[in-house]
């Protein structure tokens, strides 16, 4: 299956704006502002419901107005049927509402997205995941996982809503009537979440370190758990009540990529990485997303490249566009010389839309 054609009405700095979407590669080139990733964007949100640079969904809809929508075609690749998708976002006194269409139809959220085309997006910001906190490290792995598990987001919001709820009597302290009764309660219910938390993450870790080369190079990470028990927490109680914060749990997991040299030495790239050997151990995570969903899904996903390649030197660049021969791919470039750069190491017929 692959994107066919958007549309756009009031998204971003779109008015009314349709794009054709070449079944190879699409390379969209302009100027900064012009809205290159706006129309990325409108991409990763038809095949999964949410943006990826909005902390609050109303900046997806165009400034000053009230509805928004995009809509796109989908299309088989051996029988060329095609499926129209649409999601209609509305600002109201209560907030946004969002609606999902198959083929004119209302859908739930899960019905709308479990038959589309996987996505995976790939932007220099990514790079945090590699070079900052730990917690962005979490984040990433539990943004990918709930998108594949909803049984793990599901899981992941019950456990962060008993941790907040187990901090607020925690910094009450021993002032709490019944501390032990209601520590207990909420005690259970992280761990019976966490623990599946750590299962699902455990078993894609797994995956990752069965799949460890890229371009010769070979990649591991680590996952240290943060072991949840009653018995940890009747051993940390103590110390949880002097500082008021729950010091246990996979909110305190920790994710440690290494680039395997010369067969038997680790280096840690969050440490000592060059910003080479870091872009690369980043390409290695976004290559085996695109592999475990492909595997998972048995459907290639539509890779999205969000102006990446004034980034990289030239071994990786060419690294990139050996993986757009395989998968329908999406580039913005403010680089006109992109085009050049595509025909010289990319044998893959593409269209150009020019912002």
């Amino acid at each position: 299956m692959i994107l066919k054609s958007i549309s756009y009405h009031n998204f971003r700095n779109f008015i009314d704006e349709k794009f054709q979407i070449h079944p190879q590669l699409t390379a969209i080139l302009g100027d900064n502002a012009r809205g290159k990733t706006n129309l990325l964007e409108g991409i990763y949100f038809i095949l999964r419901g949410e943006g990826f640079r909005e902390s609050r969904e109303e900046q997806l809809i165009k400034f000053t107005e009230k509805n928004s929508y995009v809509d796109a075609k989908l299309q088989e690749r051996k029988t060329k049927d095609v499926s129209n998708l649409r999601i209609d976002l509305t600002l109201n006194d209560f907030g946004i509402s969002k609606t999902y269409f198959l083929e004119k139809t209302k859908k739930g959220r899960h019905s709308y997205l479990k038959n589309l085309i996987p996505v995976v997006l790939f932007s220099p910001e990514q790079i945090e995941i590699i070079d900052r906190t730990m917690s962005i490290r979490r984040e990433y792995f539990d943004k990918f996982l709930s998108s594949i598990d909803p049984e793990y987001k599901k899981k992941l919001t019950n456990y962060n809503q008993a941790f907040r709820r187990r901090n607020k009597i925690l910094e009450i302290g021993f002032e709490s009537e019944n501390l032990d009764a209601q520590l207990d309660y909420w005690n259970k219910l992280l761990i019976d979440n966490g623990t599946y938390l750590i299962i699902k993450r455990r078993k894609y870790i797994n995956y990752l370190n069965s799949n460890k080369t890229i371009d010769s190079k070979e990649f591991s990470i680590e996952y240290i758990e943060n072991k949840i028990s009653r018995e940890r927490f009747s051993e940390i109680l103590k110390k949880e009540l002097l500082v008021k914060r729950t010091l246990i749990g996979p909110h305190r997991d920790e994710y440690n990529i290494f680039m395997i040299e010369k067969k038997i030495q680790k280096k840690d790239i969050h440490l000592y990485g060059s910003r080479s050997e870091q872009r690369l151990g980043l390409f290695w995570l976004k290559i085996n997303e695109l592999k475990y969903l492909e595997e998972y899904y048995r459907k290639k996903p539509i890779l999205l490249l969000d102006d990446i390649f004034s980034e990289l030197d030239h071994k990786n660049q060419k690294l990139i566009f050996n993986l757009i021969g395989n998968y329908q791919t999406v580039v913005t470039s403010t680089e006109k010389e992109l085009t050049k750069l595509i025909n010289l190491t990319n044998d893959s017929s593409y269209d150009t839309i020019n912002l």
